[in-house]
């Protein structure tokens, strides 16, 4: 699948952009400026079209606060500092979706968060990452995250997936992964953090973490505890979820789960679409299933369950009852 790309005027009104925000632009900055808006009718067009999406003063990306308090200042972090990248500006332009049309539309997608983002694995892939601090980062298949590390903080943002981290100490900036629910601060060394729909797992491996949502809400998770982050509250989940992080290992655990949440955790290795009929989707799983090779682990869930897996292709599976 190629790579969307934005048109090369629209490159250029960004790269305009970031050259007249930094700082105070001199008169021959400005002329150039000038002369490249007059050079062409569509040069207009495309500058017109940012200003409106963005504002002028940038109203636009701080009344996003309201919508998506903690995403939205990371983006006014970039956009408002004087040297912020065409490539920064691009990543947080898109992952808002301001501008609007298919590659902004598909920015906000998985494919579009992979695209833009700083760290990704793809489907089937598993990576390990050494960070600038010398912490230890797992991503999971199909999962994104930027990384915000400088002087004053160590902020990792997970776009879509699942991360395991192992966090070298430093006390002066302790160590956050923030999910749309909220964010997680490193209180002791190793943690698992999955974004689901609608809600954040956090399962500590190893010491303690802070959770915390956006609201202000806060819990402590002590080890081999684990709790699901929603947009109002933090609930414990009462049973062990350590493992949960045998992914690493290239195996799905599964001591009691729903067949949708096991097949959940296949699709990032599954290629095409897998559809789970409803009236199977609740019935209750156990045993070690191995990601690498899911067709297997299809097969091995139809032995055991009163289900029948239909390939009708490499690219469509279905399961539904026998």
């Amino acid at each position: 699948m190629s790579k969307p790309r934005l048109d090369p005027i629209s490159e250029q009104a960004i790269d305009w952009m970031v050259k007249l925000r930094a700082g105070t632009p001199d008169a021959a900055l400005q002329e150039r400026f000038n002369t490249w808006l007059a050079m062409d009718r569509a040069h207009r067009q495309a500058w017109t079209k940012l200003q409106d999406r963005l504002g002028g003063s940038f109203n636009t990306v701080r009344a996003l606060d309201r919508r998506l308090p903690g995403h939205a200042s990371e983006a006014r972090q970039v956009l408002l500092q004087p040297h912020a990248s065409r490539r920064d500006a691009l990543r947080v332009i898109a992952g808002l979706g301001l501008l609007g049309g298919g590659v902004w539309l598909g920015a906000r997608s998985q494919l579009g968060d992979a695209l833009l983002a700083d760290l990704h694995t793809g489907r089937g892939e598993r990576q390990n990452f050494k960070l600038a601090d010398g912490s230890s980062l797992s991503l999971n298949a199909n999962s994104a995250v930027d990384l915000r590390f400088d002087d004053k903080q160590r902020l990792v943002i997970l776009r879509h997936g699942e991360l395991v981290i192992e966090v070298q100490p430093d006390p002066r900036r302790p160590l956050r992964v923030r999910t749309a629910e909220g964010e997680v601060r490193a209180l002791g060394t190793r943690f698992l953090v999955a974004q689901e729909q609608g809600a954040s797992r956090v399962v500590v491996l190893q010491h303690s973490v802070e959770a915390r949502l956006f609201d202000g809400t806060v819990q402590v998770v002590q080890e081999g505890q684990s709790v699901l982050m929603h947009a109002r509250q933090i609930a414990l989940v009462s049973s062990d979820q350590r493992q949960r992080a045998d992914w690493l290992s290239g195996r799905l655990n599964v001591l009691d789960e729903s067949l949708e949440h096991v097949v959940d955790a296949l699709r990032p290795y599954s290629r095409g679409f897998v559809r789970v009929a409803p009236e199977v989707r609740g019935l209750r799983v156990q045993g070690m299933f191995p990601l690498d090779d899911p067709d297997r682990a299809f097969s091995a869930l139809a032995e055991t369950l009163p289900i029948r897996v239909d390939r009708y292709s490499p690219w469509l599976t279905l399961i539904g009852s026998k």
